[in-house]
């Protein structure tokens, strides 16, 4: 593998998802922990550089993992990796900074999610990724404040996906939020809103530098017959980036637009907004 090489052994593992954070900082580290252990996450790693030391308010929720190269613009090889040490295990990613929300998440966990998907017959989950950013840069330089976090109500589109000219079933790009209101700042190939965070491997699977699987049928958004649960996750991720990168951060002086909305944390928002929904699930 082009990344570093780790292992966890099967008997530390609850039953239940696998979670894995990727640790570009520690901005939101702490509180990224926290919240996916509020999920149910009995098993939990954070993927780290060495030097980056865990909050020890959160050393019993997770476990570090220190890996040489992190970094994570790229995260394929890992996800590869980890396809090949749990087959038929559900697993989760994100980065920090990042906090899924699911339908009924305040009294459902995430093991329930996975149960339900798997009664569906879905190995995969669709996964919306929804940017979060603080109202006031003054106070938050860094682009991050969860007190104060608010995210765009509208500017959202979905295109088909073509491979080599032909559509493909049941599969979507999404658009808008800070990637599309700053889209001079990021790569095409980096704009995109969907991601499959939830999933479980099956043999053959690979996850390509492009953000989708080879089996095509882990990257729709529902099954032919009716529509499945999809979830968010709600990131300051591309806020950061763009106040912390010099190449855009002098050109940005404020997030807040006519269509932006206060989160206020909960699943029942997002799912008003369209940003996820229960499918069969009540």
């Amino acid at each position: 593998m082009a990344k570093s090489l780790f292992n966890i052994p099967s008997e530390i593992l609850s039953k239940g998802p696998v979670g894995f954070i990727f640790a570009e900082d520690l901005t939101g580290l702490s509180s990224c922990i926290r919240h996916h252990a509020r999920l149910g996450f009995k098993n939990l790693f954070v993927l780290k550089r060495e030097d980056l030391k865990l909050p020890e308010s959160c050393a019993d929720l997770c476990t570090a993992i220190d890996i040489e190269d992190t970094f994570f613009s790229d995260v394929s090889p890992f996800i590869n990796h980890l396809i090949g040490l749990f087959p038929d295990r559900w697993i989760y990613y994100c980065f920090n900074a990042e906090y899924l929300h699911f339908p009924f998440c305040e009294n459902r966990s995430i093991a329930a999610l996975t149960e339900f998907a798997t009664e569906e017959k879905r190995n995969s989950v669709f996964t919306y990724i929804i940017d979060l950013y603080p109202d006031d840069l003054g106070k938050a330089k860094d682009g991050f404040s969860l007190e104060d976090a608010h995210f765009d109500g509208a500017g959202y589109y979905a295109l088909q996906r073509y491979i080599a000219g032909e559509p493909q079933d049941r599969q979507l790009d999404v658009y808008g939020g800070l990637k599309w209101r700053f889209e001079e700042h990021l790569p095409y190939q980096r704009r995109r809103l969907n991601r499959i965070a939830l999933f479980k491997p099956q043999p053959g699977l690979e996850l390509s530098q492009n953000g989708y699987f080879n089996d095509p049928e882990y990257n729709t958004y529902s099954c032919p017959w009716h529509h499945n649960t999809t979830i968010s996750i709600c990131s300051f991720r591309t806020a950061k980036s763009l106040k912390t990168n010099p190449g855009s951060t002098f050109e940005i002086d404020n997030f807040i637009w006519s269509k932006s909305v206060k989160f206020r944390w909960n699943s029942q928002q997002l799912m008003d907004h369209g940003f996820m929904e229960p499918g069969q699930w009540f």
